[in-house]
């Protein structure tokens, strides 16, 4: 098992034991428990626990500084307009993959759409554009085909 998975996978053990599905860790302390660098919590916590992925990250730096993790539970109407917003005005072509399996992962699309949305948004279909504005363009399409899940 990668490091990266146990991570995750020791994250989500303490989120699942908790009442309110939320899990406080020290980064350093969690890492030493691990055997990892605390840089690999970062990683991890930056890449997988997203609120693209139904995740927020509460920090407090300092002696006595821990990370939050909460859980947030919506429902997929909401959880589609979150995504659509966070994607912002640019998104290269592997965060837009990514974010689309995320969301058919997840259940908000099935998937065909999955496959739809991935085809419309592919370096085949956007190696036409001049490249400074393909991830903008890319980010247009994305956003009105996860308008359309809604």
């Amino acid at each position: 098992m990668r490091i990266s998975d146990l991570i995750t996978e020791r994250i989500l053990e303490l989120l699942n034991e908790s009442d309110e599905s939320t899990a406080e860790i020290q980064r350093n302390e969690f890492a030493n428990g691990i055997g990892c660098a605390p840089s690999q919590i970062n990683y991890v916590l930056s890449s997988r626990f997203t609120p693209e992925h139904g995740f927020i990250i509460e920090s407090r730096r300092g002696g006595g500084g821990y990370i939050r993790i909460r859980r947030v539970v919506l429902d997929s109407s909401s959880a589609i307009m979150h995504i659509i917003n966070s994607v912002g005005d640019e998104i290269d072509s592997m965060s837009a993959h990514i974010l689309i399996d995320n969301c058919y992962q997840s259940g908000l699309i099935d998937k065909h759409s999955a496959r739809l949305m991935d085809s419309a948004i592919s370096k085949n279909v956007m190696h036409t554009l001049p490249p400074a504005i393909r991830n903008a363009v890319r980010a247009s399409i994305l956003k009105e085909m996860l308008l359309v899940q809604l």
